[in-house]
């Protein structure tokens, strides 16, 4: 598939991996959904940078833990855009769970945005994708998925089942339509990690540095562009961390 005039959505563009994809896409000559949850002004901004480049980009807000409004998102995404060829489901909540302390929202809320979002999106598209013959879904995972993180339980498990839904999913939409994961690893570090921790993260990542958005961006778009006989697969941009 040629990303150019196609219509792309990007969950959770607004920011860090998100906003990257979104101007990946953008580049390549998508016409973007810029979604957001809660950072409005981000994505107004993400839209404006790839506009201000000659592309194509809008805005469109829904909180992912609300069913409804995945429903909206997706009908409001087709009606401006046309028929949404490219889903990228970025979004996703992430944050310190202790076990002693974790909570039953935090768990929901967790699997709401992580899982069961990507799931009602890639639902109501891919169904579309598939009617059409052509489509294209990247779920982004994490490393975490395998090797969970200490006090991040329903991320860890959440993103383990974004990779089942993509290895479900690619099943039942082929041949039609294609769906892939990408399972960043150290690419940018998380809000709050100190210089200490990030060493400790460097000296258990073979290539010893930090990943770039771009890393990713690579990725998502090989999965979409690079080849149409790709599909249930995870493409893991770790640095090698997964090997230690």
């Amino acid at each position: 598939m040629l990303v150019a005039g196609r219509a792309a959505l990007v969950t959770g563009a607004g920011r860090r991996l998100g906003r990257a994809i979104a101007e990946g896409l953008a580049a390549r000559g998508a016409r973007v959904a810029v979604h957001y949850g809660r950072s409005a002004a981000d994505a107004a901004s993400v839209a404006a940078s790839i506009r201000a480049k000659g592309g194509d980009a809008e805005v469109f807000g829904a909180d992912l833990t609300d069913a409804a409004a995945i429903e909206r998102l997706a009908g409001a995404v087709s009606e401006y855009f046309g028929p949404v060829d490219i889903l990228v489901n970025n979004a996703a909540v992430f944050y310190r769970t202790p076990l002693p302390a974790l909570s039953e929202r935090e768990w929901d809320e967790t699997f709401g945005v992580n899982l069961r979002a990507p799931f009602l999106l890639s639902l109501r598209l891919g169904r579309e994708m598939r009617a059409r013959g052509i489509g294209k879904i990247v779920n982004i995972g994490d490393g975490g998925a395998s090797r969970p993180y200490r006090d991040h339980l329903p991320y860890g498990v959440s993103k383990a089942g974004v990779t089942a839904l993509t290895q479900g999913l690619a099943k039942a939409l082929a041949p039609e339509v294609q769906v892939n994961c990408v399972a960043p690893g150290p690419i940018l570090p998380v809000a709050g990690t100190t210089a200490e921790e990030q060493v400790r993260i460097l000296e258990r990542t073979p290539l010893g540095r930090f990943g770039s958005p771009e890393d990713v961006v690579a990725a998502v778009l090989f999965l979409i562009e690079g080849s149409d006989f790709v599909t249930g697969t995870t493409v893991v941009v770790d640095g090698g961390r997964a090997l230690v």
